[in-house]
Order: structure tokens, then sequence, then C-alpha cells
């Protein structure tokens, strides 16, 4: 079950996500089906990075992974807002920047971390493999 939750005023396309989710979950043979996907704004965003990781500024996601349930993965936190700039950043549509963006969260749901220059390649090689397999563009 992939549970989205939009708390933003933007509109989402919830079968691109659960499509992405779904072949996520295909591709990298992950057992546990459940994960839950929030839509979040730049305020509340902050909020969740100050308690979590200490920082006291906006990010584009946070990931929290759930090791002792047997069917649930964990949750993603995407900053909508957040995406739509970065969009814009790295002169790619909002779609492929939202797409990389789940898929970097749910990388973090199985253990992958990116705090390092080594591991932040590894994760964008692992995204990049898995959009050129199921033929989505980042």
């Amino acid at each position: 079950m992939i549970e989205i939750n939009n708390q933003t005023k933007s509109k989402i396309n919830n079968n691109l996500i659960k499509e992405t989710v779904l072949g996520f979950l295909k591709y990298f043979k992950v057992k546990k089906g459940e994960v839950s996907i929030a839509f979040i704004g730049d305020a509340k965003m902050r909020k969740l990075n100050k308690i979590y990781r200490g920082c006291d500024k906006t990010t584009d996601i946070l990931s929290f992974s759930e090791e002792e349930n047997k069917t649930y993965l964990g949750e993603v936190l995407i900053n909508y807002n957040q995406i739509k700039r970065q969009a814009k950043k790295y002169s790619s549509s909002i779609k492929e920047e939202l797409l990389f963006i789940l898929v970097h969260g749910l990388l973090h749901l199985l253990g992958y971390e990116d705090d390092t220059e080594k591991g932040r390649e590894k994760m964008n090689a692992l995204a990049d493999n898995f959009f050129k397999n199921i033929k989505l563009s980042r």
C-alpha cells in the first residue's frame, strides 16, 4: 500500500507517484510494500529538519525508515516548494526533479546515505540506473 498525503495547495499526480514507488519496490526487490509519502511546505519542513537533523533551514526531503515493522518500509516527506526551486536551479522539469528526489528518499529508506561524496555518488548512480530501466527520465 502506498499512502500519499498532500498538505500543499499544489496539485500532485498521485498516479505517477504510485507508479514510481511500485516500480522502485519491484526494481530493488523490496519485500516491504507499505510506504507513506507526504508533500509539505517550507515552514513544516524547516521545523522537522531542525527537530530531526538539527538544521534550522528547509530541505527537499526527509526519510524515516521503519526497521522493525515487517511490511512498512517508512515515510518520505517531500517539500514541494523546494522541488520547484531546484527544478529551476538545475534546469529540469518539476516532474523530473520530483521523481529524482522521491527515488532519493526511497533509497534512504533502504539504508543508503549521502553524507559522503562516495555515498552521494552511489545513490545518484542507483537512481540513474533505476530511471534508465523503467524508461523514465530524471
